[in-house]
């Protein structure tokens, strides 16, 4: 290469300010402008709006087009924040999901024109395994059982669909050491954000649109005794304190074993895990502690250290006495709702078990279930004369029991298990460099204590924390195929990441 090419004199280059002087790009903007300001002087300024918000969609869709595992990280802000925005935005917006997913699968096939998609790199035993899941939800809505075809629609959604999309694309799109890196940094930021606005709730409390949606019946279940069960921008209290619990381990992990992280990125990673422990505090929801809980178990074991292992249930034990079997710190709300969840005689324990009995015995004769959708906010919506509407699931895998029977529920855990163990089994036998073991150890860790928090609460089939698990899983299978040559030994800075979609 030319040396005149190789240092280039900076006041030759043309700045942004100054490329915006020359006509070409000056005359476009200067149009724009007064074609907006006629449009607010003559209609208001709803149609500019409605203009800007058009032009926004029109770059989106270039981007996704022409970068399409970009989309991928609109997924996670989506999986973030749709939820949240549907308080002040009375419109379906979860359906942008579906559509951001479909605008990738097409991009993806005219991409194909041009180039070849790789599309081997999806062939895995876990595609295989979220395609047969996805197989039996398609085939319950033969389901003799079911009564609403419109129930099972927007049900298999969150239960099947966005799993069988996302992992093959992820596999193709989505699955290098550097876009692990990359998918650390927007969970982290979107956790961040989510504890923010769970702080202002906390101190300050909801805002007009989410005391409208605490006023139409969440009340109930978000505000006991007087005081507020924070749920951010989250669907409700019990995701947003398993998805801040989750992200709250698995940063401190990055934290304090990835030393080939720069000092700036552990610090960030440090920040999101601390502010994460504190959110799922104040969420006031006590099964999200088991998601740090058996997050910790599975790190000591995958550690295949006797010592860490002695300290860990040592730990273990101290915090289970602590919540269990004292009345330390009892005068804290938040430390007193935890400690019901170390009550075995705890009435709303007591209430699940009843429950589940009533489930045992109608599902006996019944087992592929009673259809999916037949339970739960979907039940109560589109059957809510029925008695699987009528009767609370609370777990996750309590209504994937009630809605597919003991056949999907076999299935769905086998599945799980094993996703989990072929994780654990690559982090402790496959990934020899040890930056990468440390990531894929986190994440691994981070997908046990979901499992475990699932049993609680609904939070496995929700967003965000069903994004995040998707694009574990991928990372947990793709990871045995990565070279110990650290790929991403030299990404020392926050941002370095970031240029990697570009």
């Amino acid at each position: 290469m030319n040396s005149t090419n190789e240092h280039i004199n900076p006041f030759e280059v043309s700045t942004g300010s100054a490329k915006l002087g020359q006509l070409k790009v000056l005359a476009p903007v200067l149009l724009g402008l007064l074609i907006i300001t006629l449009m607010i002087a003559k209609s208001g300024l709803m149609p500019a709006i409605g203009c800007l918000g058009l032009l926004f969609v029109s770059i989106l869709l270039y981007k996704l087009f022409t970068i399409p595992r970009l989309g991928i990280i609109l997924l996670v802000i989506q999986g973030f924040l749709v939820i949240g925005l549907s308080r002040y935005v009375p419109a379906p917006l979860g359906l942008s999901i579906d559509g951001v997913l479909l605008i990738l699968y097409l991009a993806l096939f005219f991409k194909a024109f041009a180039e070849k998609i790789k599309w081997s790199k999806a062939k895995s035993h876990l595609t295989l395994l979220v395609a047969m899941w996805f197989g039996y939800i398609m085939l319950q809505i033969a389901n003799p059982e079911a009564q609403s075809v419109a129930a099972w629609f927007y049900a298999m959604r969150g239960l099947g669909l966005y799993q069988f999309l996302v992992i093959p694309l992820a596999f193709v799109l989505f699955n290098k050491p550097k876009d692990l890196q990359l998918f650390f940094i927007v969970w982290g930021v979107m956790s961040l954000l989510g504890t923010m606005k769970g702080l202002m709730q906390f101190t300050m409390g909801v805002d007009p649109y989410e005391q409208a949606w605490l006023n139409a019946g969440s009340y109930k279940t978000h505000i006991l005794f007087g005081k507020l069960r924070v749920f951010s921008f989250y669907s409700d209290a019990g995701q947003f304190g398993a998805a801040q619990g989750h992200a709250g381990i698995v940063f401190l992990m990055l934290a304090v074993f990835r030393k080939a992280a720069s000092m700036k990125l552990r610090a960030f990673y440090l920040t999101v895990g601390v502010l994460g422990l504190f959110g799922m505090l104040i969420s006031g929801t006590r099964g999200a502690i088991s998601v740090p809980g058996m997050a910790g178990i599975m790190y000591l074991i995958l550690s295949k250290n006797v010592k860490m292992l002695t300290l860990g249930a040592i730990f273990g034990l101290s915090v289970y006495v602590f919540f269990a079997h004292t009345t330390l710190m009892h005068s804290n709300p938040e430390i007193r709702r935890m400690r019901t969840a170390f009550d075995p005689n705890d009435a709303s324990l007591q209430v699940r078990l009843a429950n589940q009995r009533k489930l045992k015995s109608y599902l006996a004769s019944r087992p592929i279930g009673g259809g999916v959708g037949a339970t739960g906010n979907w039940g109560q919506r589109f059957t809510p004369h029925t008695f699987l509407a009528n009767t609370a699931t609370d777990s996750w895998y309590v209504m994937i029991w009630a809605d597919t029977g003991v056949v999907g529920l076999w299935y769905y855990l086998f599945m799980m298990f094993f996703i989990l163990i072929t994780g654990a089994y690559n982090v402790m036998f496959r990934i020899k460099n040890q930056d990468q073991k440390i990531m894929v150890t986190a994440i691994t860790c981070g997908f046990a204590g979901i499992m475990m928090a699932s049993y609680g609460n609904g939070v496995l089939g929700q967003m965000p924390t069903g994004i995040v698990m998707y694009l574990s899983m991928v990372f947990m299978f793709s990871s045995r195929r990565w070279k110990d040559d650290s790929e991403i030994e030299n990404e020392k800075e926050l941002t370095e990441p970031i240029k990697s979609i570009q």
